[in-house]
């Protein structure tokens, strides 16, 4: 069965609050008494999931505390809260802990908190967020997730700390952002999504690039290419263009629909209904043979999942006693 998504790593709760790590979750154990021999109990210990004896995981529990007999094991007694611990050495000599493997911690909060996004984000993002082709998800969907993570063992550990505000107001924040169509995340068809998104194909070293596009796309999606093919100054430099054709996209070169044409400046051909400017930050500025672009388009009669009007449901009340 597949599983739900989490949308950010523990690197990305440091990257937000380095001292991420300090909010552990574990609490010491004391009243360590023999039961007999080197069995030992403490009573009212707690929930125990995890035993820990100086920072070191004691692995899982036994089956019943009768069952203790090599160094180590332990059993958590949940119907009288008693924990019981075997060992050769007086628990009392040692740092004895409850509470859970840290990494199984952090993967349990940063999953709470994928699941709470999600709930609270509304239907103009879908149930699962997605990742966009470089498989990652959305750096916005990332920090927002973090943050919420960050919040949650803080509550846990120390709600009364002043920062907590701070991590709260950012998140809630962003998710009022996204809920309200001002920020846009990689895989929605905003309202100029048929006009193209220019993007830079591997390292750019001319001086001269797209820098504009007019017009609106008359197809389908796709992935338009565009490379130098001449270097030199305006009115030398050449570039092609490429679209998609029945079998793969105009990255991959299907159909060469501009060859070679030369760059004036103003205005020029692209694809289905689009146009193309180039320039450069001077007038002796240079393109560089091989420099590519991919600019992605989406038809202009296409559902926009991001509108930049949004509509306000409103009603018209009487109040009688607006007037007095």
């Amino acid at each position: 069965m597949a599983t739900s998504s989490t949308y950010c790593t523990h690197r990305d709760l440091e990257d937000i609050f380095p001292n991420v790590n300090d909010y552990d979750s574990k609490e010491a154990i004391y009243g360590w008494a023999v039961v007999s021999g080197s069995k030992y109990s403490a009573h009212g210990s707690g929930l125990v999931t995890q035993l820990f004896a100086d920072g070191e995981s004691l692995g899982p529990a036994q089956s019943a505390h009768t069952d203790l007999n090599v160094e180590g094991e332990w059993f958590y007694n949940s119907t009288d809260d008693v924990c019981y611990y075997y060992s050769a050495n007086n628990p009392a000599d040692k740092l004895m802990e409850a509470g859970e493997v840290f990494a199984t911690l952090m993967t349990r909060v940063m999953k709470n908190a994928s699941r709470y996004f999600d709930s609270r984000v509304d239907s103009t993002l879908p149930r699962d967020q997605w990742k966009d082709k470089e498989g990652n998800y959305d750096y916005l969907i990332v920090r927002t997730v973090a943050l919420i993570s960050v919040a949650f063992l803080m509550k846990s550990h120390d709600p009364m700390n002043p920062m907590l505000d701070k991590f709260e107001e950012e998140y809630n924040l962003n998710l009022g952002l996204l809920n309200g169509g001002q920020a846009k995340l990689s895989h929605q068809n905003t309202s100029d999504s048929s006009k193209g998104i220019i993007r830079e194909v591997g390292t750019i070293s001319g001086g001269i690039r797209p820098v504009d596009t007019r017009g609106s796309w008359g197809g389908t999606y796709d992935l338009i290419k565009v490379k130098i093919i001449v270097g030199g100054i305006t009115g030398t430099a050449t570039y092609s263009v490429w679209v998609k054709d029945s079998d793969k996209l105009g990255v991959n070169e299907g159909t060469q629909v501009v060859t070679a044409e030369t760059i004036n400046g103003d205005y020029q051909s692209l694809a289905g209904g689009l146009q193309i400017r180039f320039a450069g930050s001077a007038k002796d500025s240079t393109a560089t043979a091989d420099d590519e672009w991919e600019i992605e388009v989406f038809g202009r009669g296409e559902m926009v999942d991001n509108p930049v009007v949004r509509s306000v449901k409103m009603t018209r009340a009487y109040n009688p006693n607006r007037y007095r």
